[in-house]
């Protein structure tokens, strides 16, 4: 194997083991979040989009690199076959149209994981700033409730003690007062509403990164399923070849 095609297996297990590693579920994504903001990932990520975008230019022209070289050794391979030659060169022929496929599979493999790899970032950091979300509107929601119950139960002290009090004056400004205090926890009663509809709203976009992430991990799945049938399928191929 050169060392371009070395370099390409070596990048492919690389990202086999980082994705493993994405999709632990004792790791939360809030704690991913708190990686990636690491100082060396910061100053790394003014790179991230040249880079990514590097690889897959690399990672493209070897994958049509490896096409040529298939469809190249397939159509040789054709003619040998039916020109019946020595059993050397035709069996030197079918070991170059061996790496060729090896090298394909390679290839594609790496540039599809590199994709996959990319929207699994994203998906962690957006669900990740959806739950830090999530928290903050709850603490908001709480301390809103504690709010208006705190006026409320004020309003219910004043009422009580105005109910005592028969002078007229200050049954006026008692009920100043307590119009006031109304007009509060209306206020502070529409703010609660507006903060529960922003949680909802919250809950739902949780969900549906939620569900993305799940859609992902199938995909994975079926991805490495395909990759294990693939790989059977080479080393019965070397198999063969070494008989």
């Amino acid at each position: 194997m050169t060392f371009q095609w070395t370099a390409v297996a070596t990048f492919l297990y690389g990202e086999i083991g980082v994705i493993l590693v994405l999709c632990l579920p004792f790791i939360s994504p809030l704690r991913w979040q708190k990686i990636f903001m690491i100082p060396l990932w910061s100053k790394m990520a003014v790179f991230w989009n040249k880079m990514f975008l590097t690889i897959i230019v690399l990672l493209i022209v070897l994958f049509l690199d490896a096409v040529r070289e298939v469809r190249k050794y397939s159509a040789v391979h054709v003619n040998e076959k039916a020109a019946n030659v020595n059993t050397n060169a035709f069996d030197h022929i079918q070991m170059k149209l061996f790496r060729s496929q090896r090298n394909l599979y390679l290839s594609g493999f790496s540039l599809f994981l590199w994709l996959v790899l990319r929207r699994t970032v994203t998906l962690l950091t957006q669900l990740a700033k959806g739950m830090a979300s999530h928290a903050a509107l709850e603490t908001q929601v709480n301390d809103a409730t504690e709010a208006a119950k705190k006026y409320m139960a004020e309003n219910e002290r004043l009422q009580e003690a105005l109910s005592e009090k028969g002078s007229s004056k200050k049954k006026e400004s008692a009920e100043a007062t307590d119009e006031k205090l109304k007009k509060e926890v209306e206020h502070l009663k529409a703010e609660l509403q507006t903060t529960s509809d922003a949680l909802h709203k919250a809950n739902n976009e949780v969900t549906a990164v939620k569900k993305q992430s799940e859609g992902l991990k199938r995909e994975y799945d079926h991805l490495m399923k395909e990759y294990e049938r693939l790989q059977g399928s080479l080393n019965e191929a070397e198999d063969k070849k070494d008989q």
